[in-house]
């Protein structure tokens, strides 16, 4: 009997995603099965019906490039997901490992965290851990039980729901960068870990989860909503740090003069007036992310 592996699984749930219309098929009468047939995408890629279904039930696992590419068409693949699919087809040895020590974050980067005493920003790793912040940062999500991994503040932490406007779309989002870090390390114990803990306590994640949607942290507008600060509109980017490409910095900014850079400064002072004489750095670095 085949195990079905991720690649499989990744096949599977983009193909069922898909209705004939989106590929330019008739759909004639009733389906029995929910989006598209394994032999109408073969049909499509140019490849013969049995080894696509070798492919998806994990009886075979290294497709050519010029297959790759003809699948991803016939799925009608964006470049990001395409590139998930090409890494699914790795042998596991050809897969990133994160070296010992990767949650942390150098010193320079703390430094430069903490020089943005006016913009949030902090640094995430590739299971949305919050491996360091700075003092912005934490008053803006002071509302949540810990400022600790986005995918748990966003599915499990009741502030979640109120925080995020468009809670869905941020959930998608979560839930998409998890996949995209998972294709590249699809053996990363923490990436397991998060998604076995967020299976379990969130079925709004499960499902999402079985989308097998990827998309990677970009720049976009994010509409958020602060207990004391009221509404807030954000621009946000993400960059990656080069010496840890597994990390990214991840940076809220306001429009100047806008009603959030007001909400922003005052979020500031607050914070500042709460540490008070404390001699702790606006930065900080979690060494052991909390368990979800």
């Amino acid at each position: 009997m085949s195990d079905i592996t991720p690649l499989g699984e990744f096949l599977r749930a983009r193909r069922e995603a898909l209705k004939p219309h989106d590929v330019g098929l008739p759909e004639h009468g009733r389906r029995r099965v929910p989006g598209l047939r394994r032999e109408e995408v073969a049909m499509l890629a140019g490849v013969s019906s049995d080894y696509y279904m070798r492919l998806e039930q994990g009886r075979e696992s290294s497709p050519s490039p010029q297959v790759i590419h003809a699948i991803a068409d016939a799925l009608h693949l964006d470049d990001e997901a395409a590139d998930h699919l090409r890494r699914l087809t790795k042998a596991p040895q050809e897969h990133r490992t994160l070296p010992p020590g990767h949650d942390k974050v150098n010193t320079q980067l703390l430094q430069l965290l903490d020089s943005w005493p006016d913009t949030p920003a902090f640094v995430v790793g590739p299971a949305l851990d919050i491996l360091a912040h700075n003092a912005l940062a934490a008053a803006l999500h002071s509302g949540f039980q810990r400022f600790d991994n986005l995918a748990r503040m966003i599915f499990v932490d009741p502030a979640g729901r109120d925080f995020y406007q468009d809670w869905d779309k941020a959930a998608r989002s979560c839930v998409a960068e998890i996949r995209a870090a998972y294709g590249h390390d699809p053996n990363s114990p923490r990436i397991i870990e998060v998604v076995r803990t967020l299976s379990v306590k969130s079925p709004e994640f499960t499902n999402m989860w079985a989308r097998h949607h990827v998309k990677g942290k970009t720049r976009q507008t994010k509409n958020l909503k602060h207990a004391q600060a009221g509404d807030l509109q954000i621009q946000f980017s993400a960059f990656t740090v080069n010496e840890a490409p597994h990390q990214q910095l991840v940076v809220y900014q306001a429009e100047p003069a806008s009603p959030t850079a007001a909400a922003f400064a005052e979020l500031r002072s607050r914070s500042d007036n709460h540490q008070g004489k404390q001699e702790q750095p606006e930065a900080e670095w979690i060494t052991d992310p909390h368990i979800l």
